[in-house]
C-alpha cells in the first residue's frame, strides 16, 4: 500500500519505487475514472516538454516539418494493410457509436493507435512525382492503446508521442532515413537525457506490425530491466501498396513510394526516472530538468528579508542570464527544511540557500542533488560557475549509469547459466547466440520471461563471432541481448 510521502526502497519493491517516485516528484497521477489513463501534472508535463523542445529542433534539422492528422481513423483503413490490423487488433478502441445512433460497420472509426494508415491515404494525394520525394514529416498527438496492465509514463492506454513519417523515391534512401533518425534519439538520449542505450535491430517477431525491418535503441533501467527507448521503421511498400501511394519517376515510370515511421513517446520520463533516481526520489539531468537551480531565501524577520532577496533576485537573474532555469522559492509558510525535501523529491539539480550570514560572508550554501553534502561558492561567482558545475553533473549521470549497466551485463554460453541470471525474478543484460528461429526465441521467453531485445548494429555489442545456440545448441552467427524488459 503505498504511503504519502514514503518512497519504497528500489532493492525492496522496484515497482513500489517507481510509483512512489512518480507521486512524491509530483509528476502523474492515475486517473481512476478514465481506465488505464492518467494525468500529467504540470511538473511532470514540463519534463515531457523539454523532450519535445528537443527532439523537435533535431527533426527540423534533418529537415522534417511537423503536421497534424485526425484522431479517428476509418476502420477501412486499418483493414487494408492486412499484417498492420493484426498487430494491433487487440489494442484498437472502436467508435461504435456516434451521433445518437449506431454506425454502419463500413463508417466505424478506430481511435488512432499509430498514424501509418491514415497518413498514406493523404501521401496519395500529395505525392505525385520524384520531385515531391522526399516527404519528411512529423506529428506529436496522443494516441489509443487498450492496454491490460498499465503503469504510468511506461504503459498507458492513452499517451503522448510523436511519430515521424516519410516517403522516398529508392529503399536505399528509405533505410538512410531509417538509420539517421535512430541517430538522432541515440544522440538525444546520450546527450540530453544522460541515457545510456544499445542500438539494434528487432527480430521478425518483435517488429513493428506491417514493417519490413525495426531498429530500436534499448536501456536499461536500475533494476536490470531493458526499456526500449524509441524505435525507427523500414515500411517497404507495404502502406505505399496499400493505400497506393506511387510516383512518376525521372524516367517516366510509375513505382510505389518507399515508406518510413519512427517515434518516442512519454515513456521516455519513465525511462529518466528508472535510469537515475535513487530512494530519496527523482533525479534529473540538468539538460533535461524543467527547473534547474532552485534558491530557498532563509529570512525570518522583516530586516532579513529586505537584506536578502535582492541580493537573491539579483543571483536568480544572473543565472538566467546564462541560460539557466531557476526558481526563487520564497514562500511564506514553509519552512527552509520543507523546501528542500521537497525539491529534492522533484529532482532539481542545484539546490542554493542564502540567507544574512551568507550575504556577511560572501559565500551560498549549495548543495547537488547527487550529494551527500553542501559547499560553499562565492556568490559573485555562482553565475560563472554554475553552468561548468551542471555540464559536470550531467556527465557524472551518464558515466553512472552506463558504469551501472556493464556491472549489469554478462555474456553466456550455456542456458544453464542463462537461466541463472532470470531467477527470483532478476534480470541484467545478456549477451548469447541463439539460432535465429521464431521457435527458438518463443521457447526462450515462455521459460524466463526474458525477451531478445535486439540483434546489435555494428559496435554496439560484442565483436561478431560464430557459436551455438544456448538453448539448442544450433550454429549462430553472432550473440544478441536478451533481457526482461517493460
Amino acid at each position: 500500500m503505498a504511503v504519502e510521502g514514503k518512497i519504497t526502497k528500489q532493492a525492496e519493491d522496484f515497482p513500489a519505487w517507481y510509483q512512489d517516485v512518480v507521486r512524491e516528484g509530483d509528476l502523474a497521477e492515475v486517473a481512476k475514472i478514465v481506465k488505464g489513463c492518467m494525468v500529467i501534472k504540470p511538473h511532470g508535463y514540463a519534463i515531457w516538454e523539454r523532450i519535445q523542445a528537443g527532439l523537435d529542433k533535431r527533426f527540423k534539422e534533418t529537415g522534417h516539418k511537423n503536421a497534424y492528422f485526425p484522431l479517428l481513423i476509418p476502420m477501412s483503413f486499418i483493414k487494408k494493410e492486412a499484417e498492420h490490423v493484426e498487430g494491433f487488433a487487440p489494442e484498437i478502441a472502436i467508435v461504435t457509436h456516434a451521433g445518437g445512433k449506431d454506425l454502419p460497420e463500413n463508417e466505424q472509426y478506430c481511435i488512432r493507435p499509430t498514424s501509418e494508415t491514415i497518413i498514406g491515404h493523404f501521401f496519395a494525394k500529395w505525392i505525385n512525382s520524384y520531385r515531391d520525394l522526399p516527404l519528411l514529416i512529423n506529428q506529436w498527438a496522443n494516441v489509443m492503446r487498450w492496454e491490460m496492465h498499465t503503469r504510468m509514463f511506461l504503459r498507458t492506454t492513452e499517451f503522448l508521442w510523436q511519430e515521424g513519417h516519410t516517403a522516398h523515391a529508392t529503399h536505399e534512401d528509405a533505410v538512410n532515413e531509417v538509420e539517421k533518425m535512430l541517430d538522432v534519439y541515440a544522440e538525444f538520449a546520450k546527450n540530453v537525457m544522460a541515457m545510456p542505450v544499445i542500438k539494434g535491430r528487432k527480430t521478425e517477431s518483435e517488429r513493428f506490425a506491417g514493417a519490413v525491418d525495426t531498429l530500436c535503441i534499448e536501456a536499461m533501467m536500475r533494476d536490470g530491466k531493458a526499456l526500449q527507448a524509441g524505435t525507427s521503421h523500414d515500411l517497404g511498400q507495404n502502406f505505399g501498396k496499400a493505400f497506393d501511394v506511387k510516383f512518376q519517376t525521372e524516367a517516366g515510370a510509375e513505382e510505389y513510394v518507399w515508406q518510413t515511421s519512427w517515434g518516442v513517446s512519454t515513456r521516455l520520463v519513465g525511462a529518466l526516472i528508472m535510469t537515475h533516481s535513487d530512494d530519496t526520489g527523482l533525479i534529473l539531468p540538468p539538460k533535461m530538468a524543467p527547473i534547474q537551480v532552485v534558491i530557498v531565501p532563509i529570512a525570518r524577520k522583516e530586516s532579513e528579508k529586505e537584506l536578502v532577496i535582492p541580493v537573491v533576485d539579483k543571483l536568480a537573474a544572473d543565472l538566467k542570464s546564462k541560460g539557466l532555469t531557476v526558481e526563487v522559492d520564497d514562500r511564506e509558510g514553509k519552512r527552509p527544511g520543507e523546501k528542500y525535501y521537497e525539491w529534492e523529491r522533484k529532482g532539481v539539480p542545484v539546490r542554493i540557500e542564502i540567507g544574512p550570514r551568507d550575504i556577511a560572508s560572501g559565500e551560498a550554501m549549495i548543495k547537488l542533488r547527487v550529494s551527500d553534502g553542501k559547499q560553499k561558492i562565492a556568490i559573485d561567482s555562482l553565475a560563472e560557475q554554475l553552468p561548468g558545475i551542471l555540464d559536470e553533473f550531467q556527465t557524472f549521470l551518464y558515466e553512472r549509469a552506463l558504469k551501472f549497466r556493464e556491472d549489469n551485463t554478462v555474456s553466456v554460453d550455456t542456458f544453464d547459466e542463462f537461466e541463472a541470471v532470470f531467477k527470483d525474478g532478476g534480470s541484467k543484460f545478456v549477451w548469447c547466440h541463439y539460432d535465429g528461429t521464431k521457435e527458438t526465441e518463443a521457447a526462450i521467453k515462455d521459460k524466463t520471461k526474458a525477451t531478445i531485445r535486439c540483434i546489435p548494429l555494428d559496435g554496439q555489442g560484442p565483436a561478431k563471432e560464430e557459436g551455438k545456440c544456448i538453448l539448442t545448441g544450433k550454429p549462430s552467427k553472432q550473440r544478441v541481448l536478451i533481457a526482461k524488459a517493460y
